[in-house]
């Protein structure tokens, strides 16, 4: 997870901040009266799961 983003790679966070600031994957929030949030900048670093801890 990455600001409002999930996904199991990397690849996937950018594709999803990509396709936020592009606009039409996410849909619309109903009753909301302005312009979508921008996404902060992915870190340049390799983003990596945490791994699971139990």
């Amino acid at each position: 997870m990455w600001w409002n983003f999930v996904g199991r790679t990397d690849e996937e966070i950018r594709q999803a901040r990509e396709d936020w600031m592009k606009g039409g994957r996410f849909g619309e929030v109903k009753g909301y009266d302005g312009d979508p949030l921008p996404a902060p900048e992915v870190p340049a670093a390799h983003l990596r799961a945490r791994g699971r801890v139990r």
